[in-house]
């Protein structure tokens, strides 16, 4: 299926992998055994029509962390923030981040409404940005108890974009460690595109905010998209990526798949997980006709060739 995140969050906003021998210390990764999460933007079709069902599954498939993203009911799925936190803990979950999007939500022009798995239009309910209501979404998230408050998407398609997008980046960064927190940048593919003046998005996000209140969320299928390789990313920066996005992609780079059943290479990223900073990691596949297939395919593949 083509719909993926990227084209939903869009606003105004192939990898080789090396083949390298792994280091004695590096490789001692893949044999820890790491708390496996899951991103509930996975579930996006049909979360909200029953939110303890959903992540009792998640919880029966043998995920402990979760990542909560956008509702169609709006805040945590009709929920207050401890509310939801409650319900997950019930259930043995773990709510370690929570995203929000950095600016008002638009879609590009010319574009359309993406489709559900149901060929409809997809509804979008009216949510906050950190642009507009950055205080309220810390205040929320600090309310809540997580770990981490990730800017899912910000515009970037322009210079002058890019420049707007990274003050607020800054700004949310100091507040929410105030608060408690960590916070974090969720990239797409788009950021690596080069602008009309010659720079890269992400190289931009990486250098011009302060490492110390704004960390990275590297989707690795998306870096991986976008021609870069993730263990690079990490040498570059080390520590600096203490959240993942873990999903596959098929040969064409156009389709997302479970983990384990595309084309990425994924034991050479995890066993640089100590390089990055690597803290918690996320399986997450955009409008799955099959959600619940999907997480139980990938944490089997994970547990068995990633995380044993």
């Amino acid at each position: 299926m083509n719909f993926n995140r990227r084209k939903f969050l869009q606003t105004t906003g192939t990898l080789v992998l090396s083949s390298a021998v792994l280091s004695g210390k590096a490789a001692s990764f893949i044999n820890l055994k790491h708390p496996v999460g899951v991103q509930l933007f996975t579930f996006f079709n049909v979360m909200d029509e029953d939110v303890k069902g959903t992540l009792t599954k998640v919880a029966k498939a043998g995920y402990s962390e979760i990542e909560s993203a956008f509702s169609k009911k709006g805040g945590y799925y009709g929920l207050k923030p401890k509310e939801f936190k409650a319900m997950a803990n019930e259930l043995g979950l773990t709510w370690r981040s929570h995203h929000v999007l950095g600016a008002p939500f638009k879609l590009p022009a010319g574009t359309k409404m993406p489709t559900t798995p149901d060929g409809k239009p997809m509804v979008i309910p009216s949510m906050m940005n950190l642009q507009d209501n950055m205080q309220q979404l810390v205040d929320e998230a600090a309310e809540g108890g997580v770990k981490f408050l990730v800017c899912a998407n910000t515009p970037t398609g322009t210079p002058e974009e890019l420049k707007a997008s990274i003050a607020v980046l800054n700004k949310t960064g100091e507040a929410a460690t105030k608060a408690g927190l960590t916070f974090a940048y969720h990239n797409h593919d788009m950021e690596f595109k080069i602008l009309s003046d010659g720079t890269i998005p992400y190289d931009l996000l990486l250098s011009d905010t302060d490492p110390k209140y704004v960390k990275m969320e590297l989707d690795l299928a998306w870096a991986v998209k976008a021609g870069k390789n993730p263990v690079d990313l990490f040498k570059q920066n080390p520590g600096r990526f203490p959240l993942w996005h873990v999903k596959d992609l098929d040969a064409s780079r156009e389709n997302i798949m479970p983990v384990g059943s595309g084309t990425i290479d994924f034991k050479p990223i995890f066993a640089a997980a100590k390089i990055a900073g690597m803290q918690s990691f996320f399986v997450e596949h955009d409008m799955p006709k099959d959600p619940f297939e999907s997480i139980n395919s990938s944490i089997r593949y994970i547990n068995k060739n990633l995380n044993v």
